[in-house]
Parts: structure tokens; C-alpha cells; sequence
């Protein structure tokens, strides 16, 4: 022991509260023999996943097969003893056991034998990916119909001569009994479950596709995950806290794409009011830069519809000018003044100014703007954005899956040397941190400026702080979308108005912080690593945010490897621009594997054909030796619960402390 008895007895409060748990000395020391076990195990898997954009299915799909995890695993197993087609259909039922189980059961002649082989393959399969975990764990795993059954079957093997027939009996009584299908199901399951440890999000779990309220109905009950904070959850985050102009942008991109299913469906947001408030104040105007993009997966709509849609993109992106020219003026700080785009129209003649230069808009109808008061809503306006902000304030679920977002996320987070944010760290042009003004008076940078970020979006859905702060942090989810210097943005500005309205492209530009013209040199990455004091020699940057454009030639890998972008374009939108659909970053016990995946077709394919999603699967970096719990932030843990409890042996064995009955007497 390297301590005193001195600095024993300085610790004397916390060793008696630990005595209660291990009050004896064999409990405190068949702990510390637990907790040296559990650091030789190797490492468990991370996934890691950015940009999912509300791709539920494709999703859903790579959490079940853990990014092709199990597929290989499957292939390890069985070799050349099983057929392509039959490994393809056992990989298949372990991702979706309930459905595949259907088909066999109509189109199996022997179903008994079918389910005696399926059985002892999937027993297998959960015997290899259960084998980083102490009994302990996989125990807590096991459903409670099954988990004895279960855990004979994974830990008594039928090679055993003596074992065999108390191994086979086992499942012949699970299938006689008439439990096989329940069985198949949960043991699918926890092969899932064990196949990924940890899921971390690099944010934007919403916009875009149709089902991000799905995705978060998945997250809720899923074992083990985190979310790094994205812009898009961001707004979608405002909109829930309270801000007009947030609320008018989540409906604007959903317009803008054509996906209302998760506002209305997924979150009961009543958009008839907008819908009858678009059509008298828009209705001779053909709103032509405002018709939907529908290009995205979200379906045919008809020529009706499409027109309704424009008419009420337009009136909601125009609501969104107004209520963010209103935050530009309130906020001088933010010095956004000049992105108060309708202060810059000329609406006699149908131009605007842009850095001094005019531009011919495309068209200059704006019967709801007053060129003396432009940003001042009209009463019929009013009236809109009282509705509307209603229905979000009492949509339950949206709120519940907010909270969802802020009790499992945060700006950035550290795990196992790796630095996770979502998209960048403000810099200066010589690679220092830059200096960012949150509300008046407070300015900070790198580590301290993320995490002062975060409790400032934490504020806007407490009431401990005052109303002044309240409002403030609600304002400055704006910011967050479209600041300049926004960790979450940053970038010149956010182009929506010139995009609709201004034909010349260059206006159109979007002109990135440095953090993206310096993140190529590993000396940058390395100074951002250090500033968080993320200091070991095997350290990475992992984010998401832009999407990397493999089919230009784009690497994900930056920065000799310090580096990983993993926006590959999960939304269908993305699909052309990346020519991909999205990348997935596994960190195992061997070290890191990036998979580039190929667009999903749909999980009634998965299911009738087999079909997966194809993935190339890259070696970014492998490690000497495989990596053990040691080696994880998990390890620093017990080896510091082991000092903890060796002080606890040490204040038994000399008298600092009596050992107790178990019962405390």
C-alpha cells in the first residue's frame, strides 16, 4: 500500500460507506478478485453512427445486423459446413426471428428438425458474441422466460461426451413443449444485443427521411447509447423549448422534402391552420422556388398536393425571415444583423442587396410584409404561430423524446480516447481555439465553450435559472442552427433565402470556419485532442455533420488517421451527392473498422429474400494486441473501485474498521 495510515484515516468517511456493501473482508476481496477477472476480458465492441436523418429502416437494419457483425461471425462459425443460402437465412432470422419464422413455417416440410439445426446454430452464434462478457452480464441480458435455459445451453456444450444428452434433451423439450418460436425470438435477440456494447450517435437524428420519431421509439428501449447533439436535433430541440423561428424551420425542411409523416404522424402536429392560412394569403401565387423536393424516398404526391405543399413552404419559410430578423434585432451579440434578409429587399423594384452588391430576386410576392416593418407579423400571422406553437407545446411525445435526446446526450464526449462531437470546434485562422460570445459579457473557447453550450441548452428546459436566462437560452437555439461561430454550423451563413429566391450561385455560397479548412493536418486534430484532455498516443476526432463524398474519391480518414468523418449520407437525399448510404465506425477488441454501406432496399426484402445491405468493410486501424477491458476508460474504473477496496482490506486488517456479519450486526 502506498498510502499512510494518515491518508487512510483522511478516507475513513467513504471506507465505512463501503463497508456496507463488502462488510468482510472475503466480500471485499472476492470483489477485487471480480474486478481483476473483468479486466482481462477483451474489449467490447462501439459502434459508432452519424447522420441518420430519420432512415428508421435502414437503421434499424445495421443495429440488427451490428454493421455486418454477425454476419461475419456467422461466416467464422460455420465455414464451409453450411451453404451460402443457408447462412444467409440463418443471419436473417437472427435480425428479424418473428417475421422469418412465418415464412418457414409455411414453407418447411419438416419443421421439427428444422427447428432441432436452427436451434444449436443459434446457441452458437450467441455462445461467440456472449464470449467478451462476464456471466454476469450476459445473465442481466437474458430474457427472464429463457435466461436459465439460455445460460445452460451457452455454457454446456454437446461435444461433451457427458453433457451431450443433457444438452440435447434441453432442446428437444424447448421444441416438444411448443417454445421454439418464443425461444428463436429471444435468442435472436440477445444475440443482437450482444453484438454492439455501446451505440454512439454523432447526431442529426431528425429531418429529412420519414421516421426519426420511430428511431427514437427504438433508442428509448435500446440497452446502451449516446447522442452527440447535431444541428438538425438542435433545431427540433428549440422548436420543443419554445422558439417560433426553430418551430417555423422544423416545419420548413419538412416541407421542403415532402415528409410530413413524423411532425403529423409521428408527433400529432395539426398543420391545417398553416394549410388554410397558405392558401389565402398565397393562393394566386404559383410559389415555384418553394415546390417540394421530392426526390428523397418519400414518395409520389399529386399535382394538388404538390401546390399545397409549395403555398405552405412559402408562407412558413417567410414566417421564419420574419421571427429571425426579430432574434437578430434583439440579440446584437450574435451580429447577424445583416441576415435579416426582408430588411434587405427592395420591394418596388424587386431586388435585394448582398454585400453591397443588388441582386434580381426570382420573385418579390410578399403580401404578408410590410416593406416600412418587414419583420413584424401580421395579426393573421400572430394568430398561425399561436396555434402552431400550441401543438407543439402539448405534443407529449415530441417532449418525451426530447427529453429522451438531453438525458442521453450532450455537445461532445470522450470514450476510450476518442473526442466525439458532431461537427466542429471554432478556430481561428491559425489553428487556436476561437474565442465565442454565448449572451453578453461571457466568451470561451474549445472544451469550455462545449460545455458551457451545453448547460445553456440544458437551461432552456429548467426553471431554476431565471426567466431572463430562460428566454435567452431559448433564443439562442437559433444561434446554435445558424450562427457563424455555432460549433453545431459554423459557417458564414446559412443561404436559404438566396437559395429560393436569388438564381446567381454565388450568393448561394456558404463559406466554412476554419476548423474545416485546418481539420486535414494532424497537428490541429492533435491540439484539439490535447485541449480536452484527451492525451494518449492511440487518440481520434470522430464526426459527422458533412457528408463525405466517397464518390468523388473523398476519404473519411483525415489527419494521418487522428480524424474520422463518418457522414456517408444515411438520408436518400444525400445518396447522389455521397454515392453511398452511410458509414458505420466499429472500434472492437482488434482495433477500428470502417464500413461503407450501400443503399437499403427495405426490410420486406431483408425478410423474403435475404437480401442485407452490401458493406466494405475498411481497416482503419488495427492494434498490436488485442485490447483488453485494461486498456478502456471501463478499466480506469475498477482499477480505481480495486485501490478503493484494497484501502477497505487495509482498514480491516489494522484495526481501523471492524468486519461485520452480513446482516450489519
Amino acid at each position: 500500500m502506498s498510502k499512510t495510515n494518515y491518508d487512510i484515516i483522511k478516507d475513513m468517511r467513504y471506507i465505512r460507506l463501503l463497508s456496507n456493501t463488502f462488510p468482510t473482508i472475503a466480500a471485499a476481496s472476492t470483489e477485487i478478485i471480480n474486478l481483476q477477472a473483468i479486466l482481462n476480458l477483451p474489449k467490447a465492441t462501439e459502434h459508432f453512427v452519424a447522420d441518420i436523418h430519420g432512415e428508421y429502416e435502414a437503421f434499424q437494419h445495421i443495429l440488427k445486423n451490428a454493421s455486418g457483425n454477425i454476419k461475419r461471425k456467422v461466416n467464422d462459425l460455420f465455414g464451409n459446413t453450411l451453404r451460402e443460402v443457408e447462412k444467409r437465412e440463418l443471419c436473417t432470422l437472427i435480425y428479424y426471428p418473428e417475421q422469418k419464422l412465418e415464412l418457414v413455417k409455411a414453407s418447411e416440410p419438416d419443421i421439427n428438425d428444422w427447428y432441432h439445426i436452427t436451434l444449436h446454430h443459434l446457441v452458437a452464434v450467441c455462445r461467440d458474441v456472449s464470449s467478451k462478457y462476464t456471466r454476469s452480464k450476459v445473465r442481466k441480458s437474458l430474457p427472464k422466460d429463457f435466461s436459465y435455459i439460455i445460460q445452460e445451453l451457452l455454457h454446456e456444450r454437446s461435444e461433451d461426451k457427458n453433457k451431450a444428452n443433457y444438452v440435447n434433451v434441453i432442446v428437444d423439450t424447448i421444441i416438444s413443449t411448443g417454445r421454439a418460436d418464443d425461444f428463436i425470438v429471444a435468442i435472436s435477440n440477445v444475440i443482437q444485443r450482444l453484438a454492439i456494447d455501446q451505440l454512439h450517435i454523432l447526431g442529426d437524428v431528425y429531418d429529412r427521411g420519414p421516421g426519426a420519431h420511430r428511431i427514437m421509439d427504438l433508442l428509448e428501449t435500446y440497452h446502451s447509447w449516446d447522442i452527440t447533439w447535431g444541428n438538425h436535433d438542435i433545431i427540433w430541440m428549440g422548436a420543443t423549448a419554445g422558439n417560433d423561428a426553430c418551430m417555423c424551420s422544423v416545419i420548413r425542411l419538412s416541407l421542403r422534402y415532402a415528409n410530413l409523416v413524423t411532425l403529423e404522424d409521428g408527433y400529432g402536429i395539426n398543420l391545417v391552420p398553416l394549410a388554410t392560412f397558405a392558401m389565402e394569403a398565397y393562393g394566386d401565387d404559383p410559389c415555384t422556388e418553394f415546390l417540394p423536393k421530392t426526390d428523397a424516398g418519400t414518395g409520389a404526391i399529386d399535382e394538388k398536393t404538390r401546390q399545397l405543399i409549395a403555398k405552405e413552404h412559402k408562407a412558413i419559410a417567410v414566417l421564419q425571415f420574419k421571427l429571425e430578423g426579430q432574434l437578430y434585432e434583439k440579440h446584437p451579440e450574435w451580429k447577424m444583423k445583416g441576415r435579416a434578409m426582408l430588411e434587405r429587399v427592395n420591394y418596388e423594384k424587386g431586388t435585394i442587396d448582398i454585400d453591397g452588391k443588388e441582386y434580381k430576386l426570382s420573385s418579390c410576392s410578399f403580401p404578408t410584409v410590410d416593406p416600412k416593418n418587414p419583420n413584424k407579423l401580421t395579426k393573421e400571422e400572430e394568430i398561425l404561430v399561436e396555434k402552431l406553437h400550441h401543438s407543439f407545446e402539448v405534443s407529449e411525445k415530441l417532449h418525451k423524446h426530447i427529453k429522451l435526446m438531453l438525458s442521453h446526450g450532450c455537445m461532445y464526449s470522450i470514450w476510450n480516447n476518442n473526442l466525439l462531437f458532431h461537427a466542429s470546434i471554432p478556430l481561428c485562422e491559425d489553428g487556436t481555439m476561437k474565442n465565442v460570445e454565448i449572451y453578453p459579457g461571457h466568451t470561451v473557447s474549445g472544451q469550455q465553450l462545449m460545455t458551457d453550450v451545453g448547460m445553456l441548452i440544458r437551461c432552456a428546459f429548467q426553471n431554476d435559472s431565471s426567466q431572463k436566462m430562460i428566454d435567452d437560452a431559448k433564443d439562442y437555439f437559433m444561434y446554435l442552427w445558424c450562427g457563424p461561430d455555432s460549433p453545431l454550423f459554423d459557417k458564414s451563413k446559412m443561404a436559404t433565402f438566396e437559395r429560393y429566391f436569388i438564381k446567381e450561385k454565388e450568393t448561394h455560397e456558404e463559406k466554412k470556419g476554419y476548423y474545416f479548412i485546418l481539420r486535414n493536418k494532424e497537428e490541429i486534430c492533435d491540439n484539439i485532442l490535447k485541449a480536452f484532455g484527451v492525451t494518449d498516443p492511440n487518440r481520434h476526432i470522430i464526426n459527422g455533420h458533412v457528408p463525405v463524398k466517397a464518390v468523388k474519391g473523398e476519404s473519411p480518414i483525415k489527419a494521418n488517421g487522428r480524424l474520422m468523418v463518418i457522414d456517408g449520407g444515411f438520408s436518400q437525399a444525400y445518396h447522389l451527392e455521397t454515392g453511398i448510404a452511410g458509414y458505420t465506425l466499429v472500434y472492437h477488441s482488434r482495433g477500428f473498422q470502417l464500413v461503407q454501406h450501400e443503399p437499403f432496399t427495405s426490410t420486406e426484402d431483408a425478410i423474403i429474400r435475404g437480401t442485407d445491405i452490401k458493406s466494405t468493410t475498411q481497416i482503419v486501424e488495427m492494434s498490436s494486441r488485442r485490447m483488453l477491458v485494461a486498456d478502456t476508460d471501463k478499466g480506469k474504473e475498477l482499477n480505481a473501485q480495486i485501490d478503493d477496496l484494497q484501502e477497505l482490506l487495509y482498514a480491516y486488517r489494522h484495526g481501523f474498521i471492524n468486519e461485520r456479519e452480513v446482516n450489519g450486526k
